[in-house]
């Protein structure tokens, strides 16, 4: 089903650009038709597109796997969330069988034509191939619904954020260009802004030609009368001519108004107040909400002089560029790229590189941004002093008076500072002591320790105990309250000491034993005790040779270990000496329980590596088998004694002496 829909896609979008220019291929130009001029969404309005240009294509994000989805004929909503909930809306085409479809996505914080490019944006969607009304609603069972014959025209409601910005893409599939209807109802989060519309403040051009009106919020660009007729001024001296929303020629909304004079303004104070204009309303909000008729702002006409250096403002660590503040707006191309506008007076001596406003979206600017050769990386007083440039000039202010050569701003700068610390270790046998120190030059006056990311301090100095031993890390955080730094450092205790060897578990009779010791640390002495009275001071003792005896015995073995300070640990083991190694089977097994000879086994063949032990009954059939001679048949098979008789055994193993591989046969008598 999902093919179906894109090669439909694909067909006709092919038969419109051989027939038609005006193709789905063709750029979205008008506002409302791409993200960055959005409709603004009033949760209240119900918004009517009678017509729909036929543009776009453009693929965006989305869940449905790898079928691409686009914004095809499409219109832009932007909305955002004032109290958590959910948000449900209809669309209502105009020709009920026309296919309309859309996604929302979470904009917070982003550039809007992001959502060509983040799938992590996408918050849900219903991409139906069918005509009719679509939407969010609680008759929806998921949030997002791809394409194709039969797929669901309603998505389940999206929970909505506090404080999150979204937009809603209303893709037209059908390229009949009729519209559509959207409104919003049924969830439980509000998208109105609750906020009324209201005046913030005025500000008058330096040749009182201009009035500059500033609005508490976005605003409807369609509410302005051209004529100026929603103002009023306090003054016959002049009057207005005309206003016009500031971005209103990309965008539906705007926050400032500029209002013309029939002349300039002497300077002094006067007040612009709003009206109801020609249009038979004053300014309107996206919600249709007017500011209350009659409002006012003071606005001051202030007599043409030059605008001072403000102010700098603070000045951080390693400062490689100093912002400039002017109280009025400055002239961008007054402003020389060189930065020969300024000279930075001082020692050590500082360089200037270049210079430039933050000029966004016209040619004016507030802030100056001096660019030095290189950061300023020790403590020192300077003077900013404003010059005549390369250009011939200084800075000039948008009325065009330039700011006098010789004004200047003082400012400091403080030393970098260094985190790096001394470890001094003081080795003990259960606890060892490290002593961090740092040097607190460049006047730092804020430490931060942090000791294995689980002890932290804010002393200049600290000691920690260590009660394990090994690697240990320490990170440092040092300020001089405008310079930070981090560093780390890594010791090792590894003075510790732990005593081990490896020995034979068995000692047969004549045989050497052999000792290896495995102990760790920095061992510098051993001392050895073999229970059989001799002794060694030896890392790898000489071989011991244990006396014959009748019966098995378990011989003590010790291993004391030192290091260079006195730490000392012991290792004990005991070795098994047995009084026979001679591998033998018995000849006859009473298993009765009475202690002796009731089990059949090979005896002592601690010398024999893969082992198999089998019993065959006279049947031939095996009843036991082992590979573990300490594991010994008990006459039964099965949880059944068996009878008396004659059975045969087969033995094989390795000699680990020889290494040769033997095989012994025989029978035995069980007896009951």
């Amino acid at each position: 089903m999902v093919m179906r829909k894109r090669m439909l896609i694909w067909l006709i979008g092919s038969m419109a650009v051989c027939l038609n220019p005006l193709s789905a291929q063709n750029p979205c130009n008008a506002i409302g038709q791409n993200p960055g001029t959005a409709f603004p969404v009033c949760g209240t309005s119900t918004f009517s597109i009678t017509s729909v240009p036929i543009c776009g294509g453009r693929q965006v994000p989305g869940p449905c796997n790898n079928v691409p989805l686009n914004d095809k004929n499409p219109y832009w909503y932007k909305f955002k969330c004032f109290n958590a909930g959910t948000l449900g809306f209809v669309i209502t085409p105009n020709t009920l069988s026309d296919d309309y479809d859309w996604q929302i996505f979470d904009v917070t914080g982003r550039n809007p034509a992001d959502v060509y490019a983040d799938p992590k944006l996408f918050v849900c969607c219903n991409w139906s191939g069918d005509g009719g009304l679509t939407g969010a609603s609680a008759a929806g069972t998921k949030a997002a619904f791809c394409d194709g014959p039969g797929v669901p025209r309603f998505s389940s409601m999206p929970n909505l954020i506090k404080d999150h910005e979204y937009i809603l893409l209303v893709s037209h599939f059908s390229d009949s260009q009729s519209g559509y209807s959207l409104s919003f109802g049924g969830g439980t989060a509000n998208i109105t802004d609750p906020v009324n519309p209201n005046l913030a403040n005025a500000t008058a051009a330096c040749d009182g030609a201009k009035i500059r009106v500033k609005l508490n919020k976005k605003m409807k660009c369609s509410s302005i009368a051209p004529d100026g007729s929603d103002f009023s001024l306090s003054t016959t001296i002049a009057t207005i001519t005309g206003a016009a929303g500031i971005g209103c020629t990309n965008a539906f909304d705007m926050d400032s108004v500029e209002i013309t004079l029939s002349n300039n303004l002497p300077p002094g104070n006067y007040a612009v107040s709003i009206a109801t204009g020609t249009d038979n309303n004053n300014l309107l909000d996206n919600c249709d909400r007017e500011i209350p008729a009659g409002q006012s702002l003071p606005v001051t006409v202030y007599p043409v002089v030059a605008t001072p250096m403000d102010s700098l403002t603070k000045v951080g660590c390693a400062p490689a560029v100093l912002e400039l503040v002017f109280r009025t707006p400055m002239l961008c191309s007054s402003i020389a790229a060189d930065g020969s506008d300024f000279i930075i007076i001082g020692s050590p001596g500082v360089t200037i590189a270049s210079a430039s406003g933050i000029c966004q979206g016209g040619n004016l600017t507030s802030v100056v941004q001096v660019r030095l050769s290189a950061p300023i990386l020790a403590s020192g007083n300077y003077l900013l002093r404003l010059q005549s440039g390369s250009d011939g000039n200084t800075i000039i202010n948008e009325c065009g008076v330039q700011t006098p050569a010789g004004s200047a701003r003082n400012f400091s700068t403080v030393d970098t500072v260094s985190a790096l610390f001394n470890s001094t270790i003081r080795f003990g046998c259960k606890t060892d002591h490290v002593d961090y120190t740092h040097d607190g030059r460049h006047n730092v006056n804020s430490w931060r320790w942090s000791f294995d990311s689980t002890i932290n301090s804010r002393a200049k100095d600290t000691s920690i105990a260590y009660t394990t031993f090994g690697q240990r890390q320490a990170t440092l955080i040092v300020s001089n309250g405008a310079c930070s730094d981090t560093a780390t450092s890594v010791v090792m205790l590894d003075n510790n000491v732990e005593a081990d060897f490896q020995a034979m578990a068995v000692i047969c009779p004549g045989d050497p034993a052999l000792f290896t010791d495995t102990s760790t640390g920095p061992v510098i002495s051993w001392n050895w005790s073999f229970g059989n009275g001799n002794t060694s001071s030896v890392k790898n003792p000489p071989q011991q040779i244990y006396p014959y005896t009748n019966i098995n015995q378990d011989m003590p073995v010790r291993l004391i270990v030192k290091n260079n300070i006195g730490c000392a640990d012991t290792a004990y083991k005991f070795l098994k000496v047995v009084a026979n190694c001679y591998i033998a089977i018995p000849k006859a097994f009473s298993p009765n329980s009475d202690g002796r000879n009731d089990f059949l086994y090979p005896t002592n063949a601690y010398k024999a590596k893969d082992l198999v032990f089998r019993v065959y009954n006279r049947n031939g059939q095996k009843i036991f088998e082992t590979r573990d001679w300490t594991n010994k048949w008990d006459g039964s098979f099965k949880g059944n004694p068996q009878d008396p008789g004659a059975y045969v055994w087969i033995l094989t193993y390795t000699n680990i002496d020889t290494g040769k591989r033997i095989e012994l046969k025989g029978s035995t008598i069980l007896i009951r």
